[in-house]
């Protein structure tokens, strides 16, 4: 039986999904004027680079893309290419949510519509990304690369978590729950 290469990575997507839930329901809020929390967005921000770029799109970017293109998937004009794309335009909304969150909790009145477009923008491009991920590339990296290989993945994911602190995914789970509870607690 082949070891499972994409499992873990599969399992990160829903937290970051919960998250972008979260984030939906805020930004369309603040686009309306019923939200000002803007520090939510700088922690929202804190989520995506912690968790989801530096401690997720790590694995992939460093250690599964890497594999793939070893196993013969070019490294330009090919599935990843365009998620290393996707990843840099995230990467781009993430900074203009930031900034402009920053700027209103420094008081410039006017942002909320450039913190919710940015919100939105970065949402849907992730929630595609993620689909495209979940659906053709991580079952095209489970066909693709080899038994022999395998191994030495999931000990480079695990030597990628090793490097950060003791209870890192803990604490992002738990800010996802917090924020989850919130949403319920303002539904009621």
């Amino acid at each position: 039986m082949k070891l499972d290469i994409t499992g873990a990575l599969v399992h990160e997507h829903r937290l970051i999904l919960r998250m972008l839930a979260v984030l939906e329901q805020r930004a369309e809020l603040t686009a309306r004027g019923e939200y000002d929390n803007y520090r939510f967005y700088l922690e929202a921000v804190d989520f995506i680079r912690n968790y989801a770029d530096r401690f997720h799109h790590a694995k992939e970017e460093d250690v599964l893309f890497e594999a793939l293109v070893k196993n013969g998937m070019p490294r330009q004009n090919s599935p990843v290419a365009a998620m290393l794309m996707e990843h840099d335009q995230g990467r781009a909304f993430v900074r203009a949510m930031e900034q402009a969150a920053g700027e209103a909790l420094a008081g410039e009145a006017g942002r909320d519509q450039a913190i919710a477009g940015n919100a939105r923008g970065y949402l849907a491009l992730l929630r595609e990304h993620i689909g495209k991920e979940d659906d053709i590339l991580y079952p095209l990296a489970e066909r693709l690369i080899p038994e022999g290989l395998r191994d030495g993945i999931v000990a480079a994911y695990q030597e990628a978590e090793a490097r950060t602190a003791a209870g890192f995914a803990e604490r992002y789970q738990a800010i996802v729950e917090q924020y989850e509870a919130e949403l319920l607690e303002r539904a009621a």
